[in-house]
């Protein structure tokens, strides 16, 4: 039987973009080779596309942007193309693969962008589609879809940052009247906490609201939760299934960008330190949400839990770090399900939805 092509698309135009790199190079190691052939495509920060045939730790390391096989190239929304159209010595050269996994995370690879030109052309795609994407991408659409769905989340407001030029006086009223200190400050379309600070008072609020600001025009703040943090993988599309609850002892203030994947100091409890029932209700509500948000594939469900018994829902993460210390992989490696045959898994999922596109 011949090997299926798998389109591993990587980098991007994203704060996340070192990440995507480190996450695609563990992917690429771990397909089963008896299965698949990786296609890898790269993109650099500033947004140029490149067929790389390099090995996969120069991806980790970044240096593939450098390597001098590179050729031009992107995927096609034709589906008569089905695949990558490349800039090759005598020509255009086409690429039909089978299948698209788009380790991509944050702005411009989880918010629908690429889901939607993977839509258009018609090629099996690992992850959420477009919708979905963005929805779970935009905090502040997340929060109040899950509202609507009566599923128990921290208290929150959300404002547009040329708002908070004009207004800041406003804004600090209903903070102060609604949420109290602390809070977080969030960027509402960026992923692992980049651009999130704790503020403890309203004199921080200024220098917060700013560095949000540089990531997204849309801001979130939401309550401080004290509690345990705590993480569920959920795997499928129409019947998904959720992953054992794995819990983060974060070492900084909170579980910040360093912490998930460069220091690698935070501890990682697999089962988490929980009764049984609360983490079925984890399990339980972290598959209504990625239902509810129309999810297929994969997502990372996260959660507060407050005095050992309250399960507050955090956010979900449509295409979690696939890195050699992430969460997703290691709790469904506790679940039962290898690396190796997780991806297996996920590629099967995209075959089962490509007559729904």
């Amino acid at each position: 039987m011949s090997k299926k092509k798998i389109a591993v698309v990587f980098g991007g135009c994203s704060s996340e973009h070192e990440i995507s790199c480190i996450s695609a190079a563990s992917v690429i190691n771990n397909l089963p080779k008896d299965k698949y052939e990786p296609v890898c495509l790269g993109i650099t920060r500033e947004g140029r596309w490149y067929l790389f045939s390099g090995p996969a730790k120069e991806i980790a390391d970044g240096s593939w942007e450098h390597n001098t096989l590179n050729q031009p190239a992107f995927l096609s929304p034709d589906r008569s193309i089905g695949g990558i159209v490349a800039d090759g010595r005598m020509g255009f050269d086409v690429i039909k693969v089978d299948c698209v996994l788009p380790v991509l995370h944050g702005r411009n690879g989880e918010d629908g962008t690429i889901q939607g030109l993977l839509q258009l052309s018609g090629i099996p795609f690992v992850g959420c589609r477009a919708l979905a994407s963005a929805d779970c991408m935009d905090k502040a659409v997340t929060h109040t879809l899950l509202t609507a769905a009566g599923i128990h989340q921290a208290k929150y407001l959300w404002f547009y940052a040329d708002k908070y030029k004009t207004g800041a006086a406003k804004i600090k009223v209903k903070i102060e009247a609604r949420l109290g200190y602390p809070i977080f400050v969030k960027p509402a379309n960026a992923g692992s906490s980049v651009g999130v600070s704790k503020v403890m008072n309203e004199g921080e609020l200024d220098a917060a609201v700013a560095r949000a600001a540089n990531e997204d025009e849309k801001i979130i703040v939401e309550e401080a939760i004290v509690g345990q943090e705590v993480e569920c993988a959920v795997l499928g599309n129409a019947e998904p299934e959720a992953s054992v609850v794995g819990e983060i002892a974060a070492s900084a203030e909170f579980y910040d960008y360093d912490d998930k994947y460069k220091s690698g100091t935070s501890q990682l409890y697999i089962p988490a330190h929980l009764d049984e029932t609360v983490s079925e209700e984890i399990r339980a509500t972290a598959v209504r949400a990625y239902r509810m948000l129309g999810c297929s594939g994969l997502s990372r469900v996260d959660f507060f839990v407050r005095n050992g018994r309250e399960v507050i829902l955090n956010e979900i993460n449509t295409m979690p770090g696939f890195t050699s210390i992430s969460m997703y992989p290691k709790l469904w490696e506790a679940s039962g399900l290898s690396y190796s045959d997780l991806l297996d898994k996920l590629i099967k999922l995209a075959f089962e939805v490509k007559t729904k596109y």
